[in-house]
């Protein structure tokens, strides 16, 4: 088994790590266009989009690679969160399952950065589950016209396009879901911005839609598919999305280390102590162990496996160590983890959302369960 990453891959790592470092951490102002085109001109927004759509083509792997030198290198995880929810919940769903005609005209602008892209399942009562989705969709002639409410829409009060799921057949629950692909001036759309504690430069909004009439070439998949299809875009949500939680967790622990060998109590470094040198210690050690079980389920997928169990495993194990780094780095810092210009509560508080978005945790230990018959 070959550990090591092609020249290539390891080129995109060092450039995505430095050029990323340099952006400007404009936090707590809100997500503008120049930085969306910051992400586009560095191939963050469309990096496993196919080359000819305007992407680089790369497989689950390479872009987990990629995506941990995003986190690694901004601080703004935010702005990390906008992106690749932008590129993994609502392209990439266009890219494998949407009309020729929809993916050549929208999926270059989404590339490039000149869009910006959501995706719209959650609603107030309808979290995680898609069978209770009260949405709806019914057909009328060349058009579905679509009703009702989204809620933690990330990226909503700038998206240009919207991958929404609603229900066209709601007696058959999951297997009644649509995916539709809907653009921002579609009449009857409207987004009411909200802010919240966590991930703070990702705009949300809730999405309200009113008789929103969509032409039926805008439907991904086929009818009835939206179930499979969001869960097709959850496997590229839960690896590669959650690798820049790896570069997170990696960049927190390096602070933590320079930390503990400048700061002085008691006429030593703090680093001498026990407490926290074993502490580093045993979270480099989950963080490895988290990298590498993240990698696999990375794999497993780009040898065409389904992994349902690796990839549960990696989200879960990459978002725990990702809060208690975080968690530990509060400590370790002291009362400058706490100040708001330099400390690092924002990143605990991102990295507790880990637990939450893509599927909690408990989501995650229910699949795995599952791949032992439990």
């Amino acid at each position: 088994m070959d550990f090591g990453w092609h020249p290539a891959a390891q080129a995109d790592f060092d450039r995505l790590r430095a050029e990323t470092a340099t952006w400007p951490d404009e936090r707590p102002a809100a997500l503008t266009r120049q930085q969306w085109r910051r992400c586009g001109d560095a191939g963050l927004l469309g990096y496993s989009v196919p080359a000819d759509l305007g992407g680089t083509g790369h497989g689950f792997l390479d872009t987990a690679r990629a995506m941990e030198a995003f986190g690694l290198g901004c601080a703004d995880m935010g702005l990390v969160f906008a992106s690749l929810a932008h590129l993994f919940a609502c392209a990439m769903p266009i890219v494998e399952h949407g009309d020729e005609r929809v993916r050549k005209r929208m999926v270059p602008l989404m590339a490039s950065g000149e869009w910006v892209g959501a995706n719209a399942i959650t609603e107030q009562d309808a979290g995680s589950d898609v069978t209770a989705l009260r949405a709806t969709a019914r057909a009328d002639g060349d058009h579905y016209v679509l009703d009702g409410v989204k809620s933690f829409v990330s990226n909503a009060p700038e998206a240009d396009v919207f991958v929404v799921y609603a229900s066209t057949d709601p007696e058959f629950g999951h297997l009644g879901v649509t995916g539709f692909v809907v653009e921002r001036d579609t009449p009857g759309l409207t987004v009411e911005p909200f802010a919240k504690a966590v991930l703070a430069t990702c705009p949300v909004g809730e999405v309200r839609l009113a008789g929103c009439r969509v032409p039926a070439h805008h439907v991904l998949g086929v009818p009835g598919q939206g179930a499979a299809i969001f869960q097709s875009s959850m496997r590229w949500e839960r690896t590669c999305l959650f690798a820049a939680y790896l570069g997170q967790a990696g960049r927190l622990l390096e602070r933590c280390v320079a930390h503990a060998r400048e700061r002085r109590q008691f006429g030593r470094a703090i680093g001498t102590n026990q407490a926290v040198s074993h502490g580093i210690a045993r979270l480099s050690g989950r963080l490895e162990a988290a990298r590498l079980l993240l990698w696999q389920a990375c794999w497993r997928l780009d040898m065409g496996e389904r992994a349902s169990g690796a990839v549960a495993a990696g989200k879960l194990a990459v978002s725990e160590v990702a809060v208690d780094t975080a968690a530990f780095a509060m400590r370790v810092l002291g009362g400058t983890g706490v100040r708001t210009d330099v400390g690092v509560s924002h990143e605990l508080l991102d990295a507790m959302a880990a637990t939450t978005f893509s599927g909690t945790s408990e989501m995650q230990l229910e699949q795995m369960a599952k791949e032992w018959g439990l």
